[in-house]
């Protein structure tokens, strides 16, 4: 411990000196975040004492206000009884950390902090799959990592690699926390010190090129400090994963990311230009940032999708674009999900695509309405009752089939006009109803709280959680059948009682198929071990996904959580291909995640 405090005490003095200092610090401080749970340790939906649900804090639109469907669907539809708690644990046990002297004493000064505070080890040492969360509520981890080590620079990162190659130490690379595949959990079978190294420090953007639309960013900077710092030049990245608050750019490009607004700004492989890595072998960065080269592969794939196995990404050139002149929400609301699929699959050939455009089918356009916050007058109650006599009793939408589209329009007024007019086409053609920008802005609510109400709903003994793929156009709907089915006969066949709550999402659109999630949960009340239930559950709908023509992962990536599944997705050649590049740039394994293969 002293050694640490060495290491700290001689980093400190000398960038006290430095005037910049204080800028090195994060835009979004990670201790604001829970540790057993998702999101800001001041955000959590509440159950009142008059019995009815809200959001706490203030981050959000509808914080504060009050939802007085959602305690009637919670306990009518999946069944939560809300007066039978399962609280978590008020402490979370840890075991003692391993310390590699030598190593400790090789990034003497020469990093921006070290700890190995019980809490900081713990944060660091998971992500936020439904068995992570599980465990710290109600257990502990297999392991946790042994030392926190933030750094400030690229060279920092240079000088820690090379101390772990030389002293035998495991490095694993730690951005906004938010991976949702198991990536960021120690092996449980891992001896040497584990050291996280945590990238918030380095969260600058290097420079920005308005003529070229480029700019270069620190990895460690997180998606909502991104955009407000590009901002203040006038463009924007527009790359918005869900977990857009917390998540950074170094996470987006180990996983191979994707965001909401892909259909006009790309996926993160369509954002990167140039990537810089530090590896045991060496520092890799391509040396021009041109818009295309055909010099042999294009290496950035060997960073893209990653997943920390290779090294340190400590800043890459991206894309960017101008911020947009009009940003517009719309819905639409359609009979029956077959019919808002076909209404997806035409916006797609069409060519005319808005920033983001999302079908969910009627279980969760259901539980979108139970979060309806409550009137603010007894005008808008009025309103509220005649749209949905209007919508139910003279267009004849039948509450239990009718889904929803959410879409956002970006871009200037020729943009969003010409978008506005393709779609009011193709939905009238399918005999949708447009629903308002509440209705759409209510849809963006939801994914970003949707965890906030898994954790919730951790309280009263129901686990629930959601995963990806993509799939072609034409197996769309049997997908979305045939693994619904699925979980619904895998719970039976666990000894689930009551009927899991299953619900899908078309959330990304492409010429050749499109991204689809899924969402389901259940009461574990009287499981013997409910976690392995659910991941015996899901591995049976991630099979019957590849069944149907998915793949394993549209955008989560694959970590440690699926990589079981990664042979019969890239095949053995593929796989000998992954392991050479690892053997090559890690021989000694420092990066030892044991992600992908």
């Amino acid at each position: 411990m002293k050694r640490i405090e060495a290491v700290n005490n001689q980093i400190k003095e000398r960038e006290s000196k430095n005037k910049n200092y204080q800028e090195q610090r994060p835009l979004v401080k990670s201790d604001w975040f829970k540790n057993q749970g998702w999101g800001y340790k001041d955000t959590d939906f509440v159950l009142g004492a008059d019995g009815v649900v809200y959001l706490s804090g203030s981050r959000y639109q509808f914080s504060g206000e009050k939802m007085p469907k959602f305690k009637e669907w919670a306990e009518n539809v999946i069944g939560i009884d809300l007066n039978k708690q399962t609280p978590a644990q008020n402490e979370v046990p840890i075991d003692p950390a391993i310390i590699n002297e030598a190593f400790i004493e090789a990034i003497r000064g020469k990093v921006n902090e070290a700890t190995n505070d019980k809490t900081q080890r713990i944060h660091h040492s998971h992500g936020h799959t439904l068995q992570e969360i599980f465990a710290l509520r109600h257990g502990k981890l297999d392991r946790y990592i042994d030392l926190v080590v933030y750094i400030s620079s690229h060279e920092q990162a240079e000088t820690l690699v090379k101390a772990a190659n030389e002293h035998n130490v495991v490095l694993i690379p730690y951005g906004g926390g938010t991976n949702v595949t198991q990536a960021l959990l120690p092996l449980k079978s891992e001896t040497r010190m584990i050291v996280s190294v945590d990238m918030s420090r380095m969260n600058h953007i290097r420079w920005v090129d308005k003529k070229n639309f480029t700019a270069c960013v620190e990895a460690g900077i997180m998606g909502q400090d991104l955009e407000r710092e590009l901002q203040r030049y006038g463009v924007c990245c527009g790359h918005e994963p869900d977990s857009h608050e917390f998540s950074t750019l170094g996470g987006w490009i180990s996983t191979r990311a994707s965001g909401m607004k892909k259909n006009k700004y790309g996926n993160i492989d369509d954002i990167i230009l140039n990537v810089k890595i530090v590896t045991p072998a060496g520092t890799f960065t391509k040396s021009q940032n041109v818009p295309r080269m055909s010099s042999g592969p294009n290496l950035n794939e060997f960073v893209l999708g990653s997943e920390g196995t290779f090294g340190i990404i400590t800043e890459a050139v991206i894309k960017v674009k101008p911020v947009p002149k009009n940003v517009i929400y719309d819905s639409i609301i359609f009979h029956d999900f077959e019919s808002g699929t076909e209404f997806m699959y035409e916006v797609a050939i069409s060519k005319q695509w808005p920033a983001s455009c999302r079908l969910v089918d009627n279980e969760q356009f259901k539980f979108g309405m139970a979060l309806k916050t409550e009137a603010k007058s007894k005008t808008q109650e009025l309103v509220d009752k005649a749209k949905k006599y209007f919508v139910t009793e003279v267009l004849k939408f039948e509450p239990e089939r009718m889904c929803l589209c959410t879409i956002v329009y970006e871009g200037t007024d020729a943009e969003v006009t010409t978008q506005q007019k393709v779609v009011g086409a193709l939905y009238k053609k399918y005999k949708g109803f447009r629903a308002g920008a509440e209705n759409g802005q209510r849809g963006y609510f939801l994914t970003y709280v949707i965890a906030y109400l898994r954790d919730f709903a951790f309280q009263y003994g129901f686990i629930a959680e959601s995963f990806e793929t993509s799939v072609q156009w034409k197996n769309v709907s049997l997908l979305c059948k045939n693994v619904g089915k699925r979980i619904v006969d895998e719970c039976k066949n666990q000894g689930v009682v009551r009927e899991p709550f299953v619900s899908m999402r078309v959330t990304q659109v492409y010429d050749t198929g499109a991204a689809v999630y899924i969402y389901f949960g259940f009461l574990y009340h009287g499981l013997k071990d409910p976690v392995q239930s659910y991941t015996d559950i899901e591995n049976a709908a991630r099979d019957e996904i590849m069944r149907c023509g998915g793949c394993i992962s549209h955008h989560h990536g694959v970590g440690k959580l699926r990589k079981q599944f990664m042979r019969d997705s890239v095949g053995d050649m593929g796989i000998k291909m992954i392991k050479a590049v690892k053997d090559q740039l890690d021989p000694k394994n420092v990066f030892a995640n044991g992600n992908l293969v």
